[in-house]
């Protein structure tokens, strides 16, 4: 490169800091605009530190779903697809700094490179800390496919399914995100396990306008994107 366009080209990206502070960068990690999963968050931040996080979420996926998901691992195994919108929510809960984490993974087909099951175990600096397991394809067990654990010296909480709710297939997209129920068992056995309802929740192209509407609304007002949400 000629040294007159290296020249003009730093000028044009260290000149104008202000252009650069005005653009918006939003990640895709879509729990952080789900209502349910919003109040999930803030119901853990009551439970004290330290926290131990318990999630999970295998699919046992068959036909159009096993061939998205051999698509998928073509380039990133399910713990990396799927841990990373979890990991983000354990750091939400506890707002502390994850310090060591460690992974196991396992290949339990030749249709895919890649691990179709792998688990982590993340600690945090405040003393928290949790595990999360994620697997993909047909020979996955559909027992305890979702799990979402939340345990704190106050108490704890549990995603749960409603009992209208039995028919749900571990691969079905819609699914992952719901709640369907918060159970919220406090440490004081005087006070009765609360059962919050949470049934009437967006869908996932539902999540993704609101995410959409998210980074617009960032830039159009120019709102500095910060661990709040955009009301």
């Amino acid at each position: 490169m000629p040294r007159n366009s290296r020249s003009s080209r730093r000028r044009s990206l260290n000149s104008s800091p202000t252009s650069f502070s005005k653009r918006k960068l939003v990640v895709g990690y879509i729990l952080r605009q789900h209502p349910s999963w919003i109040k999930f968050i803030e119901i853990a931040r009551e439970l004290g530190t330290p926290l131990v996080f318990r999630m999970n979420l295998n699919q046992q996926s068959n036909g159009e779903t096993w061939a998205w998901h051999r698509r998928l691992m073509d380039s990133f195994p399910p713990i990396v697809d799927c841990g990373v919108h979890y990991v983000d929510v354990m750091c939400q809960m506890t707002k502390a700094k994850p310090v060591k984490v460690h992974a196991i993974g396992a290949k339990l087909t030749d249709e895919v490179p890649a691990n179709n099951y792998g688990m982590l175990q993340v600690i945090f600096d405040d003393g928290s800390v949790g595990w999360y397991e994620a697997g993909l394809g047909p020979m996955m067990s559909e027992t305890a496919f979702f799990v979402k654990d939340v345990v704190g010296p106050k108490g704890s909480m549990s995603i749960v399914m409603a009992e209208t709710a039995g028919a749900v297939k571990s691969d079905d997209i819609n699914a992952h995100t719901k709640m369907n129920q918060i159970l919220w068992h406090h440490i004081d056995m005087s006070k009765p396990d609360e059962r919050i309802d949470m049934s009437d929740e967006p869908d996932h192209d539902a999540l993704c306008k609101r995410e959409q509407r998210y980074l617009l609304k960032a830039i159009d007002k120019n709102i500095a994107l910060t661990d709040s949400p955009i009301t």
